[in-house]
């Protein structure tokens, strides 16, 4: 949901929003119009100053510390290395004496990562070698002068850091204008008595060696454009490389609206992680958007590795590799002449404060790595099964009436949905947790008659709140001093929504506490327990701010906004699904959309990709876009189906909804401005199109809720690359226009217009796919055109793989609960298949706390299809039961026969010899029995 300009008076405010419908590149930073990121972009690569002080060395069971000096101004490093448990390892450098604290990145962590031991192998003037571990001969080598940091398996260097000397660490100082450094007993440096004794060691260290840094544009104030940042602690950034030899192909930090290999930053800006408003965004650039994520996933055919950059504050990510620029003819030439340069990437972080926390992935599978990052920030939160259905969203449905007619058109047109949205106008004069009086009257009647039809409604709660002395929501936080502070300690205001508003610091664990209260039913005046939570504008968006945003020099406590920017957007999501959560008693899965994420924002709930436009190109990058989310944890991602802005031609609708249907989060939005489109407003051919792609995810949602069930057990992303299932097969290593959902599905959607035909790789040697649709099988490890027409949607079923679906689609996913289910079984040229059904109550914690579940391993081999429950002592039970199977790939069976309990009983059954497909009706299995069925 984005601004228009009509509903609020902001004439006095300078705003960023120009009469075109595209974004002003003007109103956001460049890495040159960013002065730290400018200094650091300034070093050059292979002088670095950091020297390793190897007799500084301490190493006990959990940790290795050493410090390091820069020889230029004699600032000392406290390096501490830790061999964490999983294959990784984390290195931290900070000060050894600031002069104050450093912000560390909090809440993000699950836990405190444990450790395994490590051990000294050698030690000489050059360097110090430590062993990571003798089951995978992994060792750490540390070089002295200059500093460098070396991970080794065998013979094979993994990773190095600092191998380009470009770490750079800016140390905390007392300002020394110009007469105090020629006067070092100037007032200037009796300004702060805490720091008195650093500043006499800077000096000294200053009279020892080199002089210290001179004093550049940007480094104690900044301007741009009419916003000046005051910097009172001065420069603080941080940078380290790190290259990875053998790697072509890196992947994740998100968000940007770019393919998913991430491209080379040379010549062109790096990539920029501050969560920012961006109007309109523009596609295949490396501009910041509304979250950040500071992972990166590093692919070759031999191993995948990650990194994680903990560190909240702006930051720039460049990437240079020397093979770019490299043709495709030149690489096979390189190939045919035995070429002997090793691929390498290199990759530099740049974040304006905070320490370097990093933590090296070592994988060495895609699965290893998303289990590893998993480990430290946990994994995507099981949503309500509904929550996996279709949302319908508008700026705004205008009343109740108007929510009433949304409603019962669904119903008349024979569509379902499980989610109606409220917008911003839903409000009392956007006052969040209020209602218009005229407009929704009655909330309750409202939730009533939807959960009468067992569907539910999200309604926007955003984090501005209006300064306003009559709303009790501002009055509660003002009086309990909750929200963030100017430079000069009053309370921080700027202009969103309401006008003036004030920003809680959600950063404090008692405001997000308070938070959390808001939303019991006494607290929120009419909601329900079908009312759930959108979290937009969380960056924060501030109309009046640089950049769209907060000032970086207001204050959260002890800390400044520029050191938990990227924070903010988390921690208000997180206590929204709080306050979900303590509404029901600790009972029911919340749900709750962000639009600002983080590190660890997927166990909150769901992101969304922002204000996108009705156009090809952002339907393309849609995929992408989800499938880099994915890569670092955040499964549960999806866009605006249609499109926000502008309006989509009824050929982009149709494949929009086609696409959507087979990603994470389904839901249609659209601004304000535009005209209406619910499904039916297209014609009938139209209308016919949107239903059956929508009905093909309600049938779906078994597998995809199945998904999302091994996703929040193990952190595997739902929605996934192919490389990800397939990696060494280097076809796949850059494919962004088709996706895997699980391991299982292969879903290219038709994402060009007048497209006739698209072409899709199916992966595997030795493999088979079958369409999804017509049951045709074709072999792996090949590029197979598809004919299309405006019904299609190309979608393949893995040979080897067993998918429930439930067929008897209903008005909503909650309707279907107690359905029963279909097998299809796709059967491999082994003539076997494996999957699982899971089943759970759809809403509760109780799957988690009591082991409330049903989880069966299904296989067929040998003629035998059978179901054997994974959990033994789990206690739930279900009416589901299995209404049919469908077997893809197998002759004619003489008869078929279920064993259950004891008991056999022949089953009837059709089998269609031009296709090769078995279809088994009506056998009756409990959908949480052991049985067998066996083909004759």
């Amino acid at each position: 949901m984005h601004r228009r300009m009509g509903l609020l008076v902001l004439a006095c405010v300078s705003l960023f929003v120009s009469g075109s419908l595209a974004v002003d590149k003007g109103n956001f930073k460049t890495c040159d119009q960013s002065a730290f990121c400018k200094r650091q972009r300034a070093l050059k690569a292979g002088q670095s100053p950091y020297r390793a002080l190897l007799d500084t060395l301490e190493l006990s069971d959990s940790r290795v510390t050493l410090q390091l000096i820069n020889d230029n101004n004699k600032v000392r490093l406290l390096l501490e290395l830790y061999r964490l448990q999983g294959n990784m390892t984390r290195v931290k450098i900070n000060e050894l004496k600031p002069l104050r604290p450093r912000f560390e990145v909090p809440d993000v962590l699950v836990s405190d990562p444990p450790t395994e031991p490590m051990s000294l192998v050698s030690q000489d003037d050059n360097g110090v070698v430590l062993s990571l571990g003798a089951e995978r001969q992994q060792r750490l080598i540390v070089s002295a002068r200059p500093f460098r940091l070396d991970i080794v398996e065998g013979p094979e260097v993994l990773m190095s850091l600092n191998s380009r000397g470009l770490l750079a660490f800016e140390h905390l100082r007392m300002r020394m204008r110009k007469d105090t450094q020629a006067n070092p007993e100037g007032e200037e440096a009796k300004e702060d008595a805490d720091g008195a004794e650093q500043q006499v060691e800077e000096k000294e260290t200053v009279e020892d060696g080199d002089k210290e840094e001179e004093e550049i544009d940007g480094m104690w104030e900044e301007t741009f454009k009419s916003h000046t940042d005051s910097k009172p602690n001065g420069p603080t950034s941080i940078s380290l490389d790190f290259s990875l030899p053998g790697v072509e192909h890196v992947y994740g930090i998100p968000e940007h609206a770019d393919s998913l290999k991430l491209k080379t930053t040379d010549g062109g800006d790096p990539y920029r992680l501050y969560n920012l408003d961006v109007f309109q965004y523009e596609l295949y650039n490396p501009m910041a958007l509304y979250g950040a994520v500071p992972v990166m996933l590093a692919h070759s055919a031999e191993r995948t590795m990650g990194l994680f950059w903990l560190n909240a504050a702006e930051t720039w990510v460049d990437i240079s590799s020397n093979t770019a620029g490299k043709t495709v003819f030149g690489k096979m030439l390189d190939y045919v002449q035995g070429a002997s340069e090793t691929p390498q990437t290199d990759v530099r972080w740049i974040s304006e404060s905070g320490i370097i926390d990093v933590f090296i992935m070592l994988g060495p599978t895609p699965a290893d790595v998303f289990a590893q990052y998993a480990s430290l920030t946990g994994t995507q939160a099981m949503p309500p099964i509904a929550a996996l259905a279709y949302h319908q969203c508008r700026w705004n449905y205008n009343d109740q009436d108007d929510v009433k007619a949304v409603d019962r058109g669904f119903d008349e047109h024979d569509i379902p949905y499980d989610f109606i949205w409220l917008d911003i106008e839903h409000t009392d004069g956007k006052r969040y947790f209020t209602w218009d009086s005229h407009k929704f009257p009655t909330p309750q009647d409202m939730l009533q008659g939807i959960m009468d039809k067992r569907r539910k409604m999200v309604a926007i709660v955003d984090p501005h709140i209006k300064v306003d002395s009559s709303y009790k929501i501002h009055n509660e936080i003002r009086a309990q001093n909750f929200y963030i502070k100017n430079k000069d300690d009053g309370d921080y205001e700027g202009w969103c929504w309401p006008g003036s508003a004030g920003y809680p610091d959600f950063t404090k664990l008692q405001m997000r506490d308070w938070w959390a209260s808001m939303f019991a039913y006494d607290q929120y005046e009419g909601s329900k327990e079908n009312l759930y939570v959108w979290n937009d504008m969380n960056e924060p968006s501030v109309f009046n701010g640089p950049e769209v945003t907060m000032h970086k020099d207001a204050k959260h406590g002890d800390w400044e906004h520029r050191d938990v920017h990227n924070l903010y957007g988390f921690y208000v999501q997180m206590a929204t699904a709080e306050g979900l959560i303590r509404r029901s008693g600790g009972v029911e899965r919340p749900f709750v959309l962000t639009r600002a994420f983080f590190a660890g924002s997927q166990r909150y709930g769901a992101v969304w990709t922002g204000d996108n436009a009705a156009e090809w190109d952002h339907l393309k990058v849609s995929i992408p876009m989800c499938l880099s989310l994915g890569l670092v944890g955040i499964s549960l991602c999806g866009a605006d189906v249609g499109g926000f802005f502008k309006a989509p031609s009824t050929e982009l609708l149709v494949r929009w909804y086609q696409t959507g249907a087979y990603q994470p989060f389904f839901r249609a939005h659209a601004h304000l401005d535009t005209p209406r489109r619910e499904p039916w407003l297209f014609g009938p051919e139209n209308t016919a199109l949107i239903r059956e792609a929508v009905r093909q995810r309600y049938a779906l949602l078994p597998y995809w809720y199945q998904q999302f069930y091994q996703a929040y057990r193990t952190g595997q992303p739902v929605m996934r690359p192919l490389w990800v299932e397939y990696p060494k097969d280097m076809a796949t290593f850059t494919m962004d226009d088709q996706f895997l959902i699980g391991k299982d599905l292969l879903v290219h959607p038709v994402t060009e217009e007048g497209a006739r035909g698209v072409t899709a790789y199916l992966p595997g040697h030795g493999e088979v796919w079958y369409d999804a649709h017509t049951f045709q099988k074709h072999n792996g490890a090949q590029s197979l055109y598809i004919p299309v027409t405006m019904s299609s949607i190309p979608v393949f079923q893995r040979g080897g793989s067993i998918i429930p679906k439930k067929v008897r689609v209903r008005r909503s996913s909650s309707c279907m609960e107690t359905d029963p289910y279909t097998l299809y079984v796709a059967l491999n040229p082994q003539r076997t298949a494996e999957g699982e059904l899971y089943v759970d109550d759809g809403h509760t914690f109780s799957f988690d706390s009591k082991k409330e579940f049903i989880h069966q391993s299904l296989t067929f081999a040998k003629n035998v299809l059978s179901s054997r429950s994974l959990c033994h002592d789990c206690r739930f039970s279900s009416p589901s039961w299995v209404e049919k199977v469908i077997i893809l790939g197998t002759s004619n069976p003489k008869g078929v026969n279920l064993k259950i309990d004891g008991k056999v009983t022949p089953l009837e059954f059709d089998f269609d010899a031009s296709m090769s497909v078995l279809t088994l009706r009506k056998p009756g299995m409990s959908a949480g029995a052991d049985w067998t069925v066996e083909l004759l």
